[in-house]
C-alpha cells in the first residue's frame, strides 16, 4: 500500500522555499520579539491624531510599517502550519503569532477610533492640507462609512484583544481536520489498497476512473466525517454566534449586511449571484449530470460520481513541469511583466506541490505585501491539477503586480473581485490548448475541464454559499446551528438544485464538513462573482486583442484603489447589472450542449 509520507520526507524541490521569507526560525522568532517592542512606539501617538494632518500622517505610516512586518511574521507561521499542521512547533508558533496579532490590533485599535471621534470634515481637511496623506485617502473614506456601527474605544480595544478568541473555531476547525482525522484505507477493483486523506479524497480519488476506488473511498471518507459532525457542528455555530452577536453589537440589520460592507458590494448584487445561477444553472448541470450517467454506464449517477471523468483514456499524465510550460504559453498574451513573475514563480520554489501528512487541503495563494506569493497545491499528475496551478498563479500575478504598484493601505481590492483573476487564467489555458489544435476530442476535453472550473465555482461555491445564506437567516432568527440541521439545510440545497439528475445519500449533506470558506465571512459566493467577471473578460480579450488585455492589467495593477464596481468598470464590465451573470450561465450552457453533441458524434 501506498504511505503518505511525513514532511521532513519529501522532495525538497517539489516544496516552497519558505527561507525567502525567514532565513531560519530564529530571525522569524527576532522579528516577532522586534514587533511588540516596537509597539510603545506606535502607542506614543495615542490621544493626539486631533493634533493635525502631519501628525495623522506619521502616525499612519508608523502603523503601515509594523503591519507589514506582522504579516511576514504571520504568514510565516501560517505557511509552516499550512506545510504541516501536525508538527507541534507549527502549532506552538501559529498560537504565539495569533497571540501577538491580537497583541498588536489592541494596541493599534485608538487610531480608528479617534479618527472617528474626529469632527465632520476633519478628514477631508486633513487630506487638502497634506498630500502624503493621499495613499491612505480610500482607507480613510472606507473608514469614515463605518462610523454608525463602530462602537467606543474602550470596548473596540477589548474586542481587538479577543482576536486569538475570535479565530478559534477556524482553528479548531482546521486542526480537527488536518490533525486528528483518520480515514480508513481503501481498495481499488484491482485489489491495490490505497490511504486515504482528505488531501487524497479531494484532488484524486473524487476524480478517478475507477468507479470501485471512487466509491469505496467516499465511504471511508464520509464515514469518518460523521463521526465528527456534532464537533465540527459545534464548532461552526460558534462562529456564526460570534458573528451574529457582532452584527447587534454594532447595529446592523443582519449578519449578512455586515460581512458585505468591507466587501463593499450592495445586498443586490450578492443575491443576484446566488439567485440566478441557482436557478438558471441548476438545467444544465442537470443535463451535464445526465450526460455522464450515460457516458459513464452507471444506471443512476450518484453524488461521489459527480467528479468522475467523462474521457479518462484522453487525459494522459501531466508533469510539473509540462504544466508549467502549457500555462506559460497560454498566459504569454498578458505581456513580458506578467509573464515574469510567472516565469519566478515556477522556476524558483514559490509552490508547494507534495502531500504528506497535515498539510492543508485544497489549494491557495498566499502574497505577504514586500515579499513574493507562496502557492501552495497538492500535485495529482492531471489536467485537473494545471487549471489549479494556473488558477493559483493568477492569484500570484494579481497581487505581485499590485504589490509593486501600490501602497499597502491599497494593496488588497475587495474579496468580491479576487477569483476574477485567478479564474481567468484557467480560462485562458484552456483558449489556448483548444488553439494548438484542430482535433475534435481535443475540444471535447477542453470543454470538460472548463466544465470542471465552472463546477468549481458555479456549483460547489455557490451551493456553499447557498447554505451559508440559510444558516445566517436561520441564526437571525435565533434557531440552533446544530449538526441535524446542518445536514437537513445541506440536503435540501443539493436536491433543490440536482432534482432527479443525481442520486443524493445522506453522505452528501456532510459536505458541509469540507470546505473552510465558512469561517472566511461571505467569502464562497466571490468565486461565482469572480468567475462571472472572467467570463465577460475572457470574451473582450478574444474579441478586442491587447486593449482588453492592457485594461485588465490596469484593473491588476490598481490593486484595492478603488471599491469593485468601479474596479469592474476599468476592464469594462459592469457587475451591476444582472446580465453579466445571465451570459456566464449561457455559456456553461453552451458548453454542456456542444459536449452533448461532441460525444453523439
Amino acid at each position: 500500500m501506498k504511505v503518505r509520507q511525513t514532511r521532513e520526507h519529501v522532495a525538497v524541490e517539489q516544496t516552497w522555499n519558505l527561507d525567502d521569507l525567514f532565513p531560519n526560525r530564529e530571525a522569524w522568532e527576532n522579528e516577532l520579539r522586534e514587533i511588540l517592542h516596537q509597539l510603545p512606539l506606535l502607542t506614543e501617538f495615542k490621544g493626539s491624531l486631533h493634533t493635525g494632518a502631519e501628525n495623522l500622517l506619521a502616525c499612519l505610516e508608523a502603523k503601515e510599517a509594523i503591519v507589514v512586518k506582522a504579516s511576514l511574521v504571520a504568514s510565516y507561521a501560517s505557511l509552516r502550519s499550512s506545510e504541516d499542521g501536525t508538527n507541534p512547533q507549527n502549532q506552538a508558533n501559529s498560537a504565539r503569532v495569533g497571540d501577538a496579532i491580537s497583541t498588536l490590533n489592541a494596541a493599534l485599535s485608538f487610531i480608528p477610533s479617534e479618527i472617528l471621534e474626529l469632527p465632520d470634515g476633519s478628514i477631508e481637511k486633513y487630506l487638502q492640507e497634506e498630500p502624503g496623506l493621499e495613499p491612505f485617502r480610500k482607507n480613510l473614506e472606507d473608514l469614515l462609512e463605518t462610523k454608525p456601527h463602530r462602537l467606543s474605544a474602550d470596548t473596540e480595544a477589548a474586542l481587538a484583544s479577543l482576536g486569538e478568541v475570535f479565530s478559534a473555531p477556524y482553528t479548531i476547525y482546521q486542526r480537527g481536520k488536518l490533525s486528528d482525522m483518520t480515514f480508513t484505507p481503501v481498495q481499488d477493483s484491482n485489489g491495490v489498497e490505497h490511504p486515504v486523506s482528505f488531501a487524497l479524497f479531494e484532488t484524486d480519488y473524487e476524480m478517478s476512473e475507477d468507479t470501485e476506488l471512487r466509491r469505496a473511498s467516499y465511504q471511508s471518507f464520509s464515514k469518518t466525517l460523521a463521526t465528527y459532525q456534532n464537533s465540527f457542528a459545534a464548532v461552526y455555530a460558534t462562529e456564526v454566534k460570534k458573528q451574529t452577536v457582532l452584527s447587534r453589537l454594532r447595529g446592523y440589520e443582519s449578519v449578512t449586511q455586515m460581512l458585505l460592507q468591507p466587501q463593499q458590494v450592495t445586498q443586490e448584487m450578492y443575491h443576484n449571484i446566488l439567485d440566478i445561477i441557482g436557478t438558471e444553472l441548476a438545467p444544465h448541470m442537470r443535463r451535464y449530470a445526465k450526460l455522464k450517467a450515460k457516458e459513464l454506464g452507471l444506471e443512476k449517477l450518484k453524488f461521489c460520481d459527480l467528479k468522475a471523468p467523462l474521457d479518462p483514456e484522453f487525459s494522459p499524465p501531466i508533469t510539473i513541469e509540462e504544466a508549467g510550460k502549457t500555462i506559460k504559453a497560454a498566459l504569454a498574451v498578458m505581456g513580458p511583466e506578467y509573464a515574469e513573475i510567472m516565469e519566478t514563480a515556477l522556476d524558483n520554489r514559490w509552490i508547494d506541490y507534495v502531500d504528506n501528512v497535515g498539510k492543508s487541503t485544497g489549494a491557495f495563494c498566499s502574497t505577504p505585501y514586500s515579499n513574493h506569493s507562496y502557492i501552495l497545491i497538492t500535485w495529482s499528475g492531471n489536467m485537473r491539477s494545471a487549471f489549479t496551478l494556473a488558477h493559483e498563479l493568477g492569484h500570484a500575478g494579481h497581487f505581485m503586480l499590485a504589490g509593486r504598484n501600490q501602497a499597502y493601505a491599497n494593496f488588497r481590492p475587495s474579496m468580491y473581485c479576487i477569483e476574477a483573476p485567478s479564474t481567468l487564467n484557467e480560462l485562458l489555458l484552456a483558449q489556448h490548448i483548444v488553439e494548438q489544435s484542430d482535433d475534435p476530442r481535443l475540444k471535447r476535453w477542453v470543454i470538460l475541464q472548463l466544465l470542471n472550473t465552472y463546477y468549481h465555482n458555479f456549483v460547489t461555491h455557490q451551493l456553499e454559499a447557498q447554505l451559508q445564506r440559510k444558516v445566517y437567516e436561520a441564526a437571525q432568527a435565533d434557531v440552533p446551528i446544530t449538526a441535524k440541521k446542518m445536514a437537513e439545510w445541506k440536503g435540501e440545497v443539493l436536491a433543490n438544485f440536482w432534482g432527479d439528475a443525481v442520486e443524493l445519500d445522506e453522505a452528501a449533506s456532510l459536505t458541509w464538513m469540507r470546505q473552510p470558506h465558512y469561517y472566511m465571512g461571505l467569502y464562497p459566493y466571490t468565486y461565482a462573482a469572480g468567475l462571472t467577471a472572467s467570463t465577460a473578460m475572457a470574451a473582450k480579450i478574444r474579441e478586442e486583442g491587447q486593449a482588453a488585455v492592457d485594461r485588465w492589467l490596469d484593473v491588476l495593477k490598481a490593486g484595492g484603489t478603488l471599491k469593485p464596481l468601479e474596479l469592474m468598470k476599468l476592464a469594462g464590465l459592469d457587475m451591476s447589472d444582472p446580465q453579466p451573470i445571465r451570459d456566464a450561465v449561457a455559456y456553461v450552457g453552451s458548453l454542456v450542449t456542444e459536449l452533448e453533441h461532441l460525444f453523439e458524434a
